[in-house]
């Protein structure tokens, strides 16, 4: 299996898309979206409120060095991070089971445009004004007895659903 170097992910094309953590406290779970992301090459990671940041032995034990590899920025909170990615013309959607939300199945991204994801605290979720703030949500369908799944499966799922549609299929 011919492997990236770091330096050689660091300019291979990238994915258009970043995820923004949102209150995500156990740094397990960062650790395992960093290696997600990595295995993806998503663009980039944006870590906010009480994420904490690399260097740390926790997220490397998940990460498997991937925070070494993907791009991240810290932010106060995740608001300021949809406001800045707005500004930057991304299309920004909250991963959140709410009213009106696309469900994955038949979400297609668009080529040509760039997303950002926002993927919540294990507990409480996304935050209301982030959501409000978005562009869209999107939800994964529940068909079992418990109405939420690990953080870093979620996040699993939706980038394979942005790589399936905008890069695997080339």
């Amino acid at each position: 299996m011919k492997r990236l170097t770091v330096e050689e992910y660091r300019e291979a094309e990238k994915l258009p898309l970043i995820v923004v953590l949102d209150d995500v406290r156990s740094m397990y779970n960062i650790g395992s979206v960093f290696r997600t992301c990595d295995a993806f090459r998503v663009e980039a990671v944006y870590l906010c409120g009480i994420c904490q940041t690399p260097p740390s032995t926790e997220i490397h034990k998940t990460a498997l060095g991937a925070e070494e590899s993907v791009s991240w920025k810290y932010f106060k909170t995740a608001l300021e991070a949809v406001e800045e990615l707005k500004n930057l013309g991304y299309t920004v959607l909250s991963v959140e089971q709410v009213e009106h939300s696309t469900k994955l199945q038949t979400f297609v991204p668009q080529r040509g445009l760039k997303y950002a994801v926002v993927m919540g605290n294990e507990v409480k979720g996304v935050h209301q004004e982030v959501v409000d703030a978005s562009d869209g949500c999107l939800e994964i369908p529940q068909l079992g007895t418990k109405h939420s799944m690990n953080v870093s499966v979620t996040t699993g799922i939706i980038i394979y659903k942005f790589a399936e549609s905008l890069i695997l299929r080339d």
